[in-house]
């Protein structure tokens, strides 16, 4: 044991914890508060560094209940029980209705009812014929004596406690009817259990003892000057504690955004940067907003139970907004006016109402059709849900940024442009491809692939131009390129992950040693 090394770096809690006491000492914090006059986190903070230099070893444990008073307690101890003002309304008025006992005393109704069912019980109370609440005369129990002194005994304390190794065991009995663990906002009493732990010095606290009282360290020694003392010249007749170079700077851990929301806002920067507007929506959809609406025929099999979260309570929405529901319904029996044949089968108006959580961010554009400027340019970030194998690439929830163009001149080249921007300035990916896709609500449709340096290619999303049934539903009469970009995964590869599960760590260590790359 380098007793030189341990002895500097004391502190002046532990120093006069060794100082006074001997290794025939039990030691615990009720005794260093008394006798040191220290407060409960000094004294704990004491017993932690103490036992860490294996100064201090613990000898035992003792539970210990107590009962402490609540408001309502202290409010009972000045009016009395229920049970007491109930008894004595009766005897000075006469019997009684329970509401009309009630209403004199300005007690609920529900305390009234159980303190006559316990009185009942008791035979101190009965219901007579007219359904009144008469007193029988009969001797009052002892719990309702003992409850009003409990009550007395613990607001006359200083801190309201009652010890129950301190109580009869009638007072025990009683309490077992007044006091509650949690939820004791209407009770008498609150339940605290602790445990009052006792400690023993150890036989090397012996020699460093020696070694303090040979140094002449008393713990009384100086570890900060004040502007106090600098005023009264206090300093000057102190002796000072060592000071240790070699001991590391407290770090400093600044407040700051997460990452990956940093990440989110530097893409709505970025896309409000280029003239578009933002736009949202809710989490609950209708199955026609979120597949209906994008041209998805209601028995495509991503309808599915497996793939949707379905809303419980209520199922479905009570309508749906009127033209498009019924432009919709033409466009997949017989393409209505879109200049398509449909899906040619029978539109479900039931279905349609029925409430998902949304399952992609295209959802927003579907909303925001209809009430889109021409020429206009929107996206959204949107959370979406599906029942999905979670891995490094796939969560059941994740993010989106989902975004619309409308106008004359929009086109297949504008639209890879966009895919190209948020392929490699904001994922920051520097091998890209474009993949043909189908989706049922455009055409062409185009998928765009990025190179992970560890997990290889994935897919970023899907995009392209939407089809005529989606849009002449909407009263939108020009092209309109859409993309549904994984935001998640762009993230992936922009902060220089290789799990998309590390976006949303419980490790908040690692959230802070992370740095973001955008």
């Amino acid at each position: 044991m380098d007793i030189s090394n341990i002895t500097k770096n004391l502190h002046p809690l532990e120093i006069k914890v060794l100082l006074h006491y001997s290794d025939k000492d039990e030691l615990t914090s009720e005794r260093l508060i008394k006798e040191l006059d220290y407060k409960e986190g000094h004294a704990n903070q004491a017993f932690s560094w103490l036992s860490g230099k294996k100064l201090l070893k613990e000898t035992g444990r003792t539970p210990h209940t107590y009962f402490e008073i609540t408001e309502t307690g202290r409010e009972l101890s000045k009016t009395g029980t229920v049970e007491e003002r109930v008894i004595a309304l009766v005897k000075e008025n006469g019997a009684k209705t329970l509401p009309e006992i009630a209403a004199a005393l300005s007690i609920e109704n529900k305390d009234i009812g159980s303190a006559f069912g316990m009185l009942s019980k008791e035979g101190v109370l009965k219901m007579n014929a007219e359904k009144r609440a008469e007193y029988t005369g009969s001797a009052l129990p002892s719990r309702i004596a003992i409850t009003a002194e409990l009550l007395k005994k613990a607001s006359g304390t200083e801190n309201g406690l009652l010890d129950n190794a301190d109580l009869s065991a009638e007072e025990q009995s009683a309490m077992a009817g007044l006091a509650k663990k949690r939820g004791a906002t209407d009770s008498p009493f609150k339940i605290i259990e602790r445990e009052t732990v006792t400690y023993k010095l150890t036989a090397d606290a012996k020699k460093i003892t020696e070694a303090l009282k040979k140094a002449g360290v008393t713990g009384n020694e100086i570890g900060e000057v004040t502007p106090k003392m600098l005023a009264t010249g206090e300093w000057k007749n102190g002796t000072f504690r060592g000071y240790n170079i070699t001991i590391p700077p407290a770090r400093i851990i600044p407040g700051r955004t997460n990452p990956y929301v940093q990440f989110l806002e530097s893409v709505k920067d970025k896309l409000c940067s280029l003239g578009f507007q933002e736009f949202d929506g809710p989490l609950v959809e209708t199955e026609f907003w979120n597949g209906d609406a994008l041209f998805m025929p209601q028995f495509h099999a991503a309808r599915d139970i497996h793939d949707v979260y379905r809303i419980k309570n209520p199922t479905h929405a009570k309508s749906i907004e009127e033209p498009y529901l019924s432009n919709i319904a033409r466009v997949h029996e017989n393409g209505g006016d879109s200049g398509s044949r449909g899906w040619n089968y029978s539109f479900d108006r039931e279905f349609t109402r029925r409430l998902i959580l949304r399952s992609q961010g295209t959802v927003l554009s579907a909303h925001q059709l209809h009430k889109a400027e021409i020429p206009g340019k929107y996206f959204g970030i949107a959370r979406c849900f599906r029942y999905d194998k979670v891995d490094a690439t796939h969560l059941s929830d994740f993010y989106q940024t989902e975004g619309i163009v409308l106008g004359e001149e929009a086109n297949l080249k504008t639209l890879l442009g966009f895919l190209k921007m948020f392929a490699t300035e904001i994922a920051g990916a520097t091998e890209v491809k474009y993949v043909p896709g189908y989706f049922p609500f455009t055409e062409p449709s185009v998928e765009v692939h990025i190179k992970h340096p560890v997990l290889g290619w994935f897919e970023l999303g899907g995009s392209g131009i939407f089809r005529p049934e989606v849009t002449k539903a909407m009263g939108i009469d020009v092209p309109v390129l859409a993309w549904g970009i994984g935001i998640d995964r762009m993230a992936l590869m922009a902060l220089g992950l290789n799990d998309l599960r590390e976006l949303f760590c419980e490790d908040i260590e690692k959230v802070r040693q992370r740095k973001a790359k955008f």
